[in-house]
């Protein structure tokens, strides 16, 4: 008897599986947490991508706010005509909404002609068309209420300047959503808020038509 237990207590078989079992779980929820992270990065590249593209969309198309194209043409006192257009003389803020209608509000301290917007120029610089990519294209997950446009006045161009405005445009997306993919399923990860990313040029002579 006393030789049975030595030998049952020396026997290993079988340790081996238990360890594979106990070390199994955390290499796959390792290997899956690189995978899932490598895909964070992904949407955050496509994220800064989207901005850029938005921003540039945005410079060389019909602008989402109307009425910018009111503003510099005559100034309160005609003694200005000619002189460069104050920094924040005016600001343009265009959002859209759940449903994604856009409209467009007037930044703090500046005046705005018209704050009507422009759908078409919105859901072109969102979804492209069929020449060119738009934000949605480089980041499939983005809505429409997630962009904002905005059109200030940053002291470039003149009054009565026969090609309007030169507004600085910046193009940012807000509260858009990081999505887990194997970690939300496993250890019931929920989606984390990508922090905010925007892309700022300088406004040209702004038109329809497209410039490669």
């Amino acid at each position: 008897m006393v030789m049975a237990k030595t030998k049952f207590c020396a026997d290993q078989s079988g340790a081996t599986m238990v360890e594979m079992a106990v070390a199994m779980p955390v290499l796959l929820t390792l290997l899956l947490g690189f995978v899932d992270f490598g895909y964070l990065f992904y949407q955050w590249n496509a994220g800064n991508k989207a901005v850029q593209m938005g921003a540039r969309l945005a410079q060389i198309s019909t602008p989402v706010a109307s009425g910018l194209a009111l503003e510099a043409k005559t100034p309160s006192d005609p003694t200005l005509v000619g002189s460069a257009v104050p920094a924040g003389t005016y600001d343009y803020i265009c959002t859209a909404n759940t449903a994604g209608t856009v409209s467009c509000t007037c930044g703090a301290g500046s005046t705005c002609q018209n704050l009507t917007a422009s759908q078409a120029s919105f859901d072109l610089i969102f979804g492209g068309d069929s020449g060119r990519s738009g934000m949605a294209n480089l980041l499939p997950t983005l809505k429409k209420s997630e962009i904002r446009i905005e059109y200030a006045a940053s002291g470039l161009g003149y009054w009565t300047r026969p090609g309007g405005p030169v507004p600085t445009v910046t193009v940012s997306i807000v509260d858009h959503p990081f999505q887990f993919f194997f970690l939300g399923g496993l250890l019931g990860f929920g989606d984390i808020t990508m922090p905010s990313m925007l892309s700022t040029v300088t406004g040209e002579d702004m038109k329809s038509t497209w410039t490669p």
